[in-house]
């Protein structure tokens, strides 16, 4: 299975582009965030054409997320349990909930395409809503696993996160002055790891960045971040056989200011272990 995943920044505006990468790189299964669009406006008859089925997940012209795969799409889900909501000016917990999150098997790989909140600036709501945020998957995360610790799970998506100073590549990215590289998110995204998740790509692909902020000349200029990221459990991880960050596809007509990131998982076959899911190749 080839996995990706991409904050595409507007699905209809890129979907000729989006669909002409997945099939010249045999993608099985896209992941994407940001495709700014309600459902019935997504374009599903472009995909369909290249032989993949969609679940998209959209509630306006922001954040959404979707799931394209060449395989059928089963047990969908358009939140996590304990997935906060979010209203300016608006505290209780019956605040309403974002499009942010899709989860969906696909072959046996339990995948969530994720787009984790912003968080503004370190004294914005936002900020506080973005590591309630990441507490509940991290809680979700380390529920799904004990319950079933052999899982192949994929948190992927634009975490909004930094993780380390070798990923912050952009001069105007600060800690103690603007988000992505605080304390508190790199702790959270450390919990996450730390719930029995690892980056599958990094070992493959140590530096490279995944998003250039269209101003400043930062993609000529190489001032990037690295903020998009595959987390995989143990029985993810142990599949991998590949990994690339397409740094290219920053190039070009009216690209998105993110790039895909893939990974290629080999699983072995049922008949090596008859409790290994079946996963297509």
């Amino acid at each position: 299975m080839r996995l990706a995943t991409w904050n595409v920044n507007s699905i209809r505006a890129r979907v000729g582009r989006i669909v002409a990468f997945a099939e010249r790189e045999h993608i099985d299964v896209l992941a994407m965030q940001e495709i700014k669009c309600k459902p019935e406006q997504f374009p599903f008859a472009e995909f369909e054409a290249a032989g993949y089925h969609v679940e998209a997940h959209g509630l306006n012209q922001w954040n959404g997320v979707a799931i394209a795969s060449r395989e059928p799409i089963q047990d969908v889900e358009y939140s996590f349990p304990g997935m906060p909501g979010f209203l300016k000016d608006h505290d209780g917990p019956d605040a309403p909930l974002e499009a942010r999150a899709i989860g969906a098997t696909v072959g046996g790989v339990r995948v969530w395409s994720l787009y984790v909140p912003n968080g503004r600036s370190l004294q914005d709501p936002h900020y506080v809503y973005k590591l309630h945020w990441l507490k509940a998957l991290e809680e979700h995360t380390r529920q799904t696993l004990a319950a079933q610790p052999d899982l192949p799970l994929a948190l992927v998506g634009d975490f909004n996160i930094a993780p380390t100073d070798a990923d912050n590549g952009d001069p105007q990215v600060v800690e103690g002055v603007t988000t992505h590289v605080s304390p508190a998110e790199r702790e959270a995204f450390a919990a996450l790891e730390s719930a029995g998740l690892s980056d599958v790509v990094r070992p493959l692909v140590p530096q490279g960045y995944t998003y250039w902020d269209y101003k400043a000349l930062k993609f000529p200029r190489n001032q990037g971040l690295r903020i998009d990221f595959i987390l995989g459990s143990r029985a993810l991880a142990d599949a991998v056989a590949g990994a690339a960050i397409h740094r290219d596809e920053r190039k070009g007509d009216a690209p998105s200011d993110h790039v895909p990131v893939v990974v290629d998982l080999d699983f072995p076959s049922g008949d090596e272990d008859d409790d290994v899911p079946m996963i297509f190749g």
